[in-house]
């Protein structure tokens, strides 16, 4: 990115973080069609792709404090997104599993607003995944951020932490272990 791309991006993170809503449309509009392309990618479903999207734009702009005027938003988004298509893709597992039929899918896709349920058992299920990753040992947990929250590629995790990338494909694993049996039994 130049010079000028990166400082006018810096700016609009500045509105942003200061509750700048058009400030917020003017950052992620450039990153929409990728996101939604990707989010197509991953659900093989339009609407629930576009609800994927706008879930996690929403979810950007509550966390909007988290942004950081240094670094491109486009990882950070991204990474947003593909939580959310993960979590859609946890849902369908379980209603699988549950045996919940094909129509009864179709009936709940159809409808594209989450309720209000919905939406307290996706914060209720936020708030205890972070504190999950919250509890992990600081080496797995350092790890797991740099590479499935900030976007990372293991090597630059690697590199900032001084180890090697089998150390930290090692920590990412037994980090995704650790919470996938805390999340399973609490």
């Amino acid at each position: 990115m130049a010079e000028a791309g990166d400082s006018s991006e810096s700016d609009l993170i500045a509105q942003v973080k200061s509750g700048g809503r058009r400030a917020f449309d003017r950052l992620v509009e450039p990153h929409a069609p990728r996101l939604l392309a990707l989010a197509r990618r991953m659900l093989a479903s339009p609407s629930e792709a576009e609800e994927a999207v706008q879930n996690a734009l929403a979810s950007v702009w509550i966390n909007r404090q988290r942004l950081d005027a240094d670094r491109p938003v486009g990882g950070y988004l991204t990474t947003t997104t593909l939580n959310k298509c993960r979590d859609r893709l946890r849902r369908r597992k379980a209603a699988s599993f549950l045996g919940f039929g094909r129509g009864l899918e179709e009936i709940i896709a159809s409808d594209d607003s989450p309720g209000p349920e919905d939406t307290a058992r996706d914060r209720q299920e936020f708030a205890r995944v972070q504190s999950e990753i919250e509890r992990l040992p600081v080496r797995l947990r350092e790890a797991l951020v740099l590479v499935a929250i900030d976007g990372r590629s293991q090597r630059e995790a690697a590199e900032l932490l001084g180890v090697s990338e089998k150390t930290i494909e090692t920590r990412i694993y037994r980090a995704r272990n650790r919470l996938r049996e805390s999340l399973e039994f609490s």
